[in-house]
């Protein structure tokens, strides 16, 4: 039913978002070359069968693109079941091929950062607690760390310090955090947002994560995208970006 895309078949199998997307093509392309980049570092992407987005992603926190300390865990990255496959049972099934995979390799447990409250892509909140995660550390901007522990004597997990900065510092009108891990991002952060931006005259500042360490030192923990205005953080929703969206989002 799953089936796991690896280096061996990355290249003819899809990756379940923006795959009939022409626009996306370039993000796409930059994911599958990110992931190429991962698999090397333990990452494992596992989907349905399906020409649909039912999928998990989930490799070694030590190599996890957010700034977080969380030795010996699984750190889960995009989770995502959607259409006419939600409440299926898919869900349960992808996030227990990762808890089985931890369990495998001896690991403390899995760990994912999401919203206090439902952020927009990024796992549903209320969900991860039905299934046994806590939230082991929340940041004032609404950012939550979660924990799934498999053994007693698990290590602590924190975000790092520089996650923790409530405010940036000496900005003005957007700035804009992005990376590769989403093939969405590439094209509606450099073209919708640019545009969107330059439409109303508001002063944007593009950050593109392009290493771990970068990601590692993000000041969000959201480093698939995140846009903040005047120095505060304001949503992981990229469709913010798109000119008919900005304003309502923002309001």
């Amino acid at each position: 039913m799953y089936m796991t895309i690896h280096a061996d078949n990355i290249d003819q199998e899809h990756i379940c978002c923006a795959f009939s997307d022409k626009k996306c093509a370039e993000g796409y392309q930059r994911k599958k070359d990110w992931l190429k980049h991962e698999f090397a570092n333990g990452y494992v992407f596992k989907r349905l069968d399906k020409r649909a987005k039912v999928f998990i992603e989930y490799g070694p926190a030590e190599h996890a693109w957010a700034p977080i300390t969380a030795p010996g865990y699984l750190f889960i990255g995009c989770f995502w079941v959607s259409g006419k496959y939600k409440k299926q049972g898919h869900g349960k099934a992808l996030l227990n091929e990762a808890i089985n995979a931890a369990k495998h390799l001896k690991k403390h447990g899995l760990v994912t950062v999401a919203g206090i409250k439902k952020f927009h892509f990024m796992s549903d909140t209320r969900w991860l607690l039905r299934q046994g995660f806590e939230v082991v550390e929340a940041l004032p901007n609404g950012f939550g760390l979660f924990t799934l522990r498999l053994k007693t004597n698990a290590s602590p997990v924190h975000f790092n310090d520089c996650a923790r900065v409530e405010r940036l510092q000496n900005t003005r009108g957007c700035v804009v955090f992005y990376s590769n891990r989403c093939p969405f991002v590439e094209y509606h952060v450099n073209t919708s947002l640019v545009s969107s931006c330059k439409k109303r005259g508001i002063p944007l500042e593009i950050v593109k994560l392009k290493t771990l360490k970068e990601a590692q030192s993000s000041p969000t923990p959201a480093t698939i995208f995140s846009l903040y205005i005047n120095g505060r953080f304001v949503t992981t929703d990229v469709s913010v970006c798109m000119d008919n969206r900005f304003d309502r989002i923002l309001a």
